[in-house]
């Protein structure tokens, strides 16, 4: 079976999506959750992942250590991964290395916490051109391949890479266009999303790091931490 590394739920953005693509898809693996240290988790996460970071799958001898080589891996096992559509699968794909490996505005302003909503103090351009970004793409989507996931009928990984960012669009109040809007609630009223919101609300650990970067964003309006 998988062994799928995360770090804390009600921080780690990385780790939800590999975690919420294989639950949503029913592929089984046995989890692995290693808490975030005060002062930085690097070393502590090597003793499992070659770059010190999470997620991370193991699969016997095979080691991967990145969220879309993890979805690409399971894709070569599990073709559900990506749409059956040759077009919407470039699409998806396109979309995923997207998210992958940008929005830092977003990523840095907007950090992930599951379990606090907060009053953004101001929404600087880079931020909001980041957000109208976001609409745009998932927009386009759901239209052109016709909902009510971003690739289709079907939740694929495209949709997990941007299940954090429906966590951070409620939790900080983004201004989004009505169908980005109903898009992020279908995100949130999944089962696996549910169970992962739930989890990171009853976890005990805080890391002063994550905290502060939260502090920053604006007005904490709800802790519904337990």
């Amino acid at each position: 079976m998988y062994e799928l590394f995360i770090a804390n739920k009600n921080y780690s953005s990385w780790s939800l999506r590999p975690w919420v693509l294989m639950r949503q898809l029913e592929i089984s693996f046995e989890e692995q959750l290693v808490t975030f240290e005060e002062g930085g988790s690097w070393e502590k996460f090597r003793s499992f992942s070659p770059n010190g970071q999470v997620p991370c799958l193991i699969d016997g001898d095979t080691t991967v250590w990145d969220s879309l080589a993890i979805a690409e891996y399971l894709a070569e096992r599990f073709p559900q991964v990506w749409p059956e559509n040759r077009e919407a699968r470039a699409w998806a794909r396109c979309a995923a290395a997207e998210m992958h490996s940008g929005f830092s505005a977003l990523r840095n302003i907007c950090t992930m916490n599951c379990g606090v909503k907060v009053e953004l103090a101001k929404i600087p351009r880079n931020l909001q051109r980041e957000i109208d970004r976001i609409d745009e793409l998932w927009c386009l989507g759901l239209q052109r391949f016709g909902g009510p996931f971003l690739a289709g009928g079907e939740f694929t990984a495209v949709d997990a890479f941007f299940a954090p960012v429906a966590i951070r669009a409620k939790n900080y109040g983004l201004p989004l266009s009505e169908s980005a809007r109903a898009y992020v609630e279908q995100l949130l009223e999944l089962s696996p999303m549910q169970e992962w919101i739930a989890d990171a609300l009853r976890e005990p650990w805080r890391e002063p790091g994550h905290e502060e970067e939260l502090k920053s964003a604006g007005a904490i309006v709800e802790d519904l931490r337990q």
